[in-house]
């Protein structure tokens, strides 16, 4: 070993033993340092702001960028805004006259109430009221028109607007107007609003219209029959409640998992308590770390309270486990602790950094929350790193000094994994083969591992407000939790599922491209006319061009019932083809001051410097296909543009969701690797331990992405932090192995080395995976599913990382070992003694 590795290794041992120190010296000082702390970061709870839905995640996307500033652009200035709220009506017949007045009654209560600010309202009951008694202009005149009518009237009425556009696409699609019946329709109540923020792609966890729906419910749920609203502001309101009802299934049940577990554990009252509190010190000083920072908590980091028990567990059970094993050799408390933290302090550092590095790899994302949950989630496993190794030894220091002197009670402190144990003997499984045919088994975990990625290079990539909502129907289980847990009556899912299925004839797509340049350029509305021709296969036709609706629409309209304005176009259209092409500016000041100049303004910008078309997809054309048709059109525009829309922007959410989940694995991946071998070359002068610590981490990630595919799960929001998530939780477990195997082959020969390191290790190991696990398995509980699906994600992760420690990684130990040129039936500090570092030593 060179005079370089030696003083480094002298350094991080002074700064172990200054630590140690402190712990066993000066326990009573590090409590009420860590109590102080504590008290400072809870005061930050209170601040902490949630924040939900998928605008979040249209931050900074260029779609998204060129969505909002359409409605800035394109919406005058001090205006009213509107919004919108939808009554679906359901029942064997929606046209009845009973049904048609229950309808009719909805919307006169709603409109009655001034704090609804219920601007219009439209049904096809208003429809078929007006065609009964064309004079019945309010709502109070069409409900007496619909009451004095006869039903073979109202069915008259019904069949007279079948071929009524304004009629028919308010019905379902199985309107038969012969039989004069359907079985749902919608009316849209409009609503006054102030204008107030611009309109985004995403939905938000915050609505102008939240409270005005929930006043509307209950007002419809007065008239009877089955009428309910859906809305903006119901989304919304589901996005906020969704993740307080999450909160209140998953914590209590992971408390409850993680207590039953520990027990098992710990098998000691005391030391249950002590490794408990630890864990709700290292939650709050995460969570008020939030508060104090101004982070939202967003519906991400649902998933960071398991996390942070997950690796708080994991810690927990190798100080106690180890600090066991010493003082079962004979050690008192002081020395017990100091053998212990000398060597838990240094795994734990090195598992702090790289589950660091694989959270704060989610840094490279375009997606602001994820990179907010890299963050919180690296801070959190900072905090749990100094409560577990300083606040958590120190106070069993204490409480095992109070135990020497007063009757407290002490149940079981035999180590896990302890010789002649059945979980001792479980764990060798992976020590014959290592010793036998260590490579047979490295070429099959690498072959399997090959394998598994590239069945994985088939997981989809998704996002949608529907993943950030409850699901259409919620499972039996759900429905059968007692208050306080019971969740609320979700409906939006299946309201949407229901509109998109019994709506689609009436329903259709849109996308917007936004133009950028100078709109007064003479070609600009040829230009226009020009790209409607030969549209994709996705945009609806009509006249043989892409059914669209723009500037040069707008102006052709008004054009067609407005002579005044005609022979001005006429004067400024050099070719005849009946679109202006010269001093294009006094064109569209003279539209502007029409009656069309409203609609004009919504397509085309006050400084004419920018512009918007809006086209017309099919409504069941797959959205891939529609986005890069979109794309092909803005192409086509000789002017800056931008292809954009809700369908456009999600799949670009999408893509970049893939990209992250990409792009984290890779720097992961290169940034634990480069940590794991300046480490090893730091504490221990073989850097090439590095590539045995990884060989277990591939297998686990390899194993993960397959199984991704295997049950069906794509990468979505919540998903696609998995795979860097599992380099971080997986290096915990294999670093646990090697840095004990390294310390226990210092002294042993390899065979004794290994068979101390798994059935010490391995156990704590063990209790840790069994307690980790159910801690996030309960995750499949939340009522959001993908949160289900991330939660099983991360429980295989941890499942997959522990059978690669233990049965993979002795044999890569063992090749290890033999490369480095050490004799197997001799201890290294013998051969670094006798003979001097060998030729492979690194």
């Amino acid at each position: 070993m060179s005079r370089l590795d030696s003083v480094s290794r002298f350094d991080f041992q002074r700064f172990v033993d200054w630590v140690d120190h402190r712990i066993v010296n000066r326990s009573r000082r590090v409590i009420l340092v860590f109590l102080a702390l504590t008290l400072v970061f809870g005061a930050g709870l209170s601040a902490v702001e949630t924040e939900a839905g998928t605008e979040q995640f249209a931050e900074e996307v260029p779609e998204e960028e060129a969505f909002s500033r359409i409605s800035e652009e394109f919406s005058p200035s001090f205006s009213e805004a509107t919004g919108s709220t939808q009554l679906i009506q359901r029942a064997p017949n929606v046209l009845t006259r009973r049904e048609l007045l229950r309808m009719l009654e909805a919307q006169k209560r709603l409109a009655d109430r001034d704090d609804l600010r219920v601007r219009s309202t439209a049904s096809a009951a208003s429809v078929v009221a007006q065609t009964l008694d064309e004079d019945a202009e309010t709502l109070d005149a069409q409900i007496t028109a619909v009451e004095r009518a006869t039903d073979r009237e109202v069915a008259t009425a019904v069949s007279a607007n079948a071929n009524n556009p304004r009629f028919v696409g308010l019905l379902a699609d199985d309107f038969n107007p012969t039989g004069a019946s359907s079985t749902a329709t919608i009316a849209v109540i409009t609503h006054s609003l102030p204008q107030d923020e611009a309109a985004s792609a995403g939905q938000g966890g915050e609505s102008q219209l939240t409270p005005i729906q929930r006043k509307a419910q209950r007002v419809v749920a007065t008239v009877g029959g089955d009428i309910s609203v859906f809305g903006t502001g119901v989304i919304a309101d589901e996005f906020s409640t969704v993740i307080v009802d999450s909160l209140i299934i998953v914590v209590p049940a992971a408390v409850l998992f993680i207590v039953l577990f520990l027990v098992v554990a710990y098998r000691d009252l005391v030391d249950l308590l002590l490794g408990t509190a630890a864990l709700g010190m290292a939650l709050v000083w995460t969570f008020g770390f939030l508060g104090l920072a101004g982070i939202p908590f967003n519906q991400i980091m649902i998933a960071v309270p398991p996390l942070l028990l997950a690796v708080g567990i994991d810690f927990g059970i190798h100080a106690v486990n180890r600090y066991r094993e010493d003082r079962a050799e004979g050690h008192d408390v002081d020395d017990a602790m100091r053998k212990a933290t000398d060597q838990l302090l240094v795994a734990f550092f090195i598992v702090t950094c790289t589950t660091v590095i694989g959270f704060l790899s989610n840094l490279v994302s375009n997606l602001t929350p994820i990179r907010d949950f890299g963050v919180v989630a690296a801070i959190g496993i900072i905090f749990t790193f100094f409560v577990f190794g300083v606040f958590l030894p120190a106070t069993k220091v204490e409480v095992d000094r109070l135990r020497q002197r007063y009757p407290i009670p002490t149940f079981s402190q035999s180590p896990l994994g302890r010789e002649g144990s059945s979980l001792g003997s479980a764990l060798r499984v992976g020590i014959g083969p290592a010793l036998r045919a260590p490579v047979v088994v490295l070429v099959a975990a690498l072959l399997l591992s090959s394998g598994a990625m590239w069945y994985a290079t088939g997981v989809d990539t998704e996002f949608g407000q529907e993943d950030f909502l409850p699901p259409a129907e919620a499972p039996a289980y759900l429905k059968a939790l007692p208050e306080p847990f019971a969740p609320g009556d979700y409906s939006v899912v299946a309201d949407i599922e229901f509109l998109e299925d019994r709506f689609t004839s009436s329903q259709s797509g849109v996308v917007t491209i936004f133009l950028e340049g100078r709109m007064t350029d003479g070609a600009f509305l040829e230009e226009l006319d020009r790209v409607a021709q030969d549209p994709p296969g996705t945009f609806l036709v009509e006249n043989r061009r892409a059914d669209s609706t723009s500037i040069l629409t707008v102006l052709q309209a008004e054009k067609a019932i407005n002579e005044d304005f005609a022979t001005l176009v006429a004067r400024h259209d050099t070719d005849g083809d009946g679109i202006p092409d010269r001093d294009l500016e006094t064109v569209y000041d003279a539209l502007l001051a029409t009656e069309s100049g409203e609609q004009a303004a919504n397509y085309l910008a006050d400084d004419y410097r920018s512009a918007r078309v809006d086209y017309r997809v099919k409504a069941d054309a797959d959205d891939d296909t529609v986005v890069a048709d979109a794309r092909t059109i803005a192409d086509r525009f000789r002017t800056t543009s931008t292809a954009t829309g809700t369908v456009v922007v999600f799949t670009a959410i999408s893509d970049l969701i893939l990209d992250s989940a990409v792009q984290s694995l890779a720097i992961s991946l290169a940034g634990t690797g480069a940590f794991l071998i300046f480490i090893y070359w730091w504490l221990e002068g073989r850097p090439s331990l590095a590539l045995a610590n990884l060989v277990p981490i591939l297998v686990a990630v390899t194993s993960v992405a397959g199984t991704m595919r295997l049950v069906g799960i794509s990468f979505n929001a919540f998903t696609a932090t998995v795979l860097a998530l599992t380099i971080g939780l997986g290096v915990d477990y294999s670093v646990h192995v090697v840095h004990r195997f390294i310390d226990e082959r210092a002294e042993n020969d390899l065979r004794t080395a290994l068979d101390r390191t798994v059935r010490g290790t391995g156990g704590a190991l063990a209790g840790s995976m069994l307690t980790t696990v159910f801690g996030l398995g309960v995750l499949v509980l939340a009522v959001l599913s993908v949160l289900g699906q991330f939660g099983l994600l991360t429980a295989a992760s941890i499942v997959y990382s522990f059978l690669a420690s233990v049965l993979v990684l002795p044999s890569a130990l063992v090749v290890w070992d033999r490369f480095s040129g050490n004799d197997p039936m001799v201890p290294l500090d013998a051969l670094e003694m006798d003979i001097g570092p060998t030729p492979g030593d690194d």
